[in-house]
């Protein structure tokens, strides 16, 4: 299969210029000016393609709780928003513990043939806080455990968990909340536990990532600490960096002014490394019962793009890096960059198009969304997964 896309703005970490790109079996076969290969043809004059997105931290919630999101739904969702891979979370029903659930997501992901999926295992046994066993049974395709949604209380079961991480070559996501705090100051809860894994990551040399963080403390540390050593990599949410001094129910909570000041200036001097959706759909009534989380991967690069590149705070160039490059380098994947070899996994976008959210319109079954009515710029007008078009909202195929 062949397609080519012409008179558009490539844009990804290292490249602007107006172009075409061929894609041939799923591959970006060329990229450059005035291409001609006689096949089938998209014109995307006056948009910009990127990359597509790569979503390190996601919630599909099937098995178990289909009734707020599941494979089907969430990457339909995924795909309007510009996202081609995802990594789930383990925090299912079952909770995933044991490569018979992750065999469940895959094939399911395999047979729907949308997007592709990293399907996370927990740091311990259906997060019972201690119990590291079932990590001695996980295969190759695993490449990431979280405890997310709960995190690890002990810090003897966490250094465990990285000494086994380091020596199975696993990424350790952390979910940054000490229990016992959070009611009483869920600040220091997040520092606390900020600080605790990345000195144990430094001490044992595991790979940690650190979830959806928050707080100016954190920040700084994770910035004194990349200092020693490669091995930390970390996360900031769309709703962390659009938004500040807002009660909407999220875990994290939305922080003050200076927290996003901080994220922003960390994203600029490359503190943060990728910004995460950590999408979270639920329903109406689960939300009503103060259930944290936000519908956020339809909406994610319209925050990011207004929010950070509009505002003139980073370059487009900078954004493709923290939703594309990065977290493909991250996940050891052939994707992320408009590059000869690389996947043939692109977003076209209207960066002009000024669009008003109306969680009516999402795809995903969570409605839920603190963003209701906010005007954005940057409309995600088709998203391709090797070579092939998997949502089109526009885009005009020339068959010839």
């Amino acid at each position: 299969m062949e397609v080519l896309i012409k008179n558009c703005r490539i844009i990804d970490e290292t490249k602007d210029m107006i172009g075409d790109i061929y894609i041939k079996d799923g591959k970006i076969e060329n990229y450059g000016m005035d291409l001609d290969y006689g096949c089938k043809t998209i014109d995307a004059l006056g948009l910009v393609v990127m990359p597509a997105f790569i979503d390190l931290h996601v919630h599909f919630r099937e098995p178990g709780y289909t009734h707020k999101e599941d494979i089907y739904t969430g990457s339909k969702a995924a795909l309007k928003g510009g996202y081609t891979l995802v990594n789930l979370m383990a925090n299912t029903n079952p909770i995933c513990s044991n490569m018979e659930t992750v065999e469940y997501v895959l094939n399911k992901s395999k047979e729907l043939d949308l997007i592709d999926i990293h399907q996370a295992v927990s740091i311990t046994t259906d997060f019972d806080g201690k119990t590291l066993d079932h990590l001695d049974r996980l295969d190759h395709r695993v490449k990431f455990i979280s405890d997310d949604g709960k995190g690890v209380q002990s810090n003897l079961t966490m250094y465990r968990a990285m000494l086994k991480g380091k020596e199975k070559n696993l990424i350790l996501i952390g979910h940054e909340e000490d229990e016992e705090i959070v009611n009483i100051d869920n600040r220091l809860s997040e520092d606390i536990m900020t600080y605790r894994d990345l000195y144990l990551a430094k001490l044992t040399g595991a790979r940690l990532h650190l979830a959806h963080v928050s707080t100016r403390n954190s920040v700084e540390e994770i910035r004194k600490a990349k200092k020693y050593g490669k091995n930390i990599t970390c996360e900031v949410t769309p709703h962390h960096i659009g938004l500040y001094d807002n009660d909407y129910r999220v875990n994290p909570p939305i922080r003050e002014k200076e927290d996003v000041d901080a994220i922003i200036q960390g994203i600029k001097d490359g503190t943060i490394d990728t910004i995460a959706t950590d999408h979270a759909p639920h329903t109406i009534e689960d939300k009503k019962q103060g259930a944290p989380g936000i519908s956020g991967i339809e909406t994610a690069f319209s925050i990011c793009y207004t929010s950070l590149v509009k505002s003139g705070e980073i370059s487009l160039n900078r954004l493709s890096q923290l939703m594309s490059a990065t977290p493909g380098k991250i996940m050891n994947v052939n994707k992320g960059k408009i590059k000869k070899g690389y996947d043939g996994d692109l977003v076209f976008l209207d960066l002009d198009r000024k669009l008003s959210i109306n969680s009516d319109e999402f795809i995903s079954k969570g409605k839920n969304t603190v963003f209701n009515g906010m005007e954005v710029y940057g409309e995600v007008i088709g998203t391709m997964r090797m070579g092939q078009l998997k949502y089109n909202g526009g885009l005009k195929f020339d068959n010839r």
